[in-house]
């Protein structure tokens, strides 16, 4: 993957981290309506592959503008400012901030990598400064069935084959960000070449579709290219879906889900999340932020599914804001 198209998915990641991950937990309710053209998601899917192996969506507007988001800006970022945004801003031309209003991104197998992905936003975008700072960076500009293409060959060489990273005006108001030959592929997907054919990942999509940020995958997938050591890939439960959603405001609640390959795995997945609760709690000692988390976390599921749903309250976000800003100004 080249530097060009890891500034598109790191800025892309940041923001869904940011919807995802800040309270406690990731992977990206009362999700805006309006963000969807069916009950089953957001109209955006018809572009992923039907055999994506990861599909988030964030709802950007109401991440940027949650009080938590703020508190987090104010505190545990002062030293630290996240390069994410730029890097996605340098890149593309698009403030993640003030031009977008919700994304969409999948990652897909590729034969040649792990795997290659694309970020569907949605918002305000200006086409001609897009094209101007295509054109002033190397940039090609093409027209493909009937949309128009920014393209900036990739900086690889020697053995590995160039890349090339495209910014794609899909229709009005919604931009695709990723890799050329991605980017023409979703294009071209019809129907049954989408994810809305993937039973199975759009029965997940349905379930967490309330919050205004959730996370879809195949975890089996995803953990086989992670090059973890062999001894700890064979304790880990033989689990095959996962999904995550949450509601960002002032604090954060959410669930996260998973599917085992069977009734036995199912169950011994919820016996080392118990496990790991119960040792979690005897650890927080006196660290009240740290044991209402904690208190929060509920554990359920039946069968081959385990369901973990947690709530993070505004006070308890002040209390490890604050943590966090001390740590900062002691470093």
């Amino acid at each position: 993957m080249t530097k060009r198209t890891r500034y598109f998915m790191f800025g892309s990641v940041t923001v869904l981290l940011v919807g995802l991950c800040t309270g406690l937990v990731a992977f990206y309710t009362g999700m805006p309506m309006g963000a969807f053209g069916q009950t089953g998601g957001p109209s955006e899917l018809q572009y992923v592959p039907a055999d994506a192996v990861l599909v988030a969506y964030a709802n950007v507007t109401d991440v940027m503008k949650s009080d938590l988001r703020k508190k987090l800006h104010s505190t545990m970022v002062r030293k630290h400012e996240d390069k994410g945004q730029e890097e996605f801003e340098a890149a593309t031309g698009i403030d993640i901030e003030h031009d977008i209003d919700h994304v969409v991104a999948f990652l897909e197998p590729n034969p040649t990598e792990q795997y290659t992905g694309m970020v569907l936003a949605t918002g305000r975008f200006d086409a001609a400064r897009l094209e101007a700072l295509a054109r002033q960076h190397g940039g090609q500009v093409e027209d493909y069935k009937g949309k128009r293409l920014l393209t900036k060959q990739g900086e690889d060489s020697g053995s590995r084959s160039q890349h090339s990273f495209t910014v794609a005006f899909i229709n009005p108001g919604l931009v695709g960000v990723g890799e050329t030959s991605v980017i023409k592929h979703a294009l071209d997907r019809q129907g049954g070449q989408s994810v809305l054919a993937n039973r199975e990942m759009m029965n997940l999509v349905n379930d967490m579709n309330d919050g205004n940020a959730w996370a879809v995958g195949r975890f089996d997938a995803l953990i086989s290219q992670a090059k973890l050591p062999e001894g700890v890939v064979s304790k880990i439960p033989a689990v095959r879906w996962f999904a995550a959603n949450g509601h960002i405001n002032g604090g954060v609640r959410g669930n996260i889900r998973a599917e085992a390959r069977d009734e036995q795995a199912g169950q011994n997945l919820r016996d080392v999340v118990q496990g790991f609760l119960a040792l979690a709690k005897l650890q927080a000692g006196q660290k009240p932020e740290l044991q209402a988390v904690l208190d929060s976390l509920q554990l359920a599921g039946t069968g081959k599914t385990v369901s973990l749903s947690f709530e993070v309250p505004p006070q308890i976000i002040d209390l490890i804001g604050e943590a966090g800003g001390h740590q900062a100004d002691d470093e």
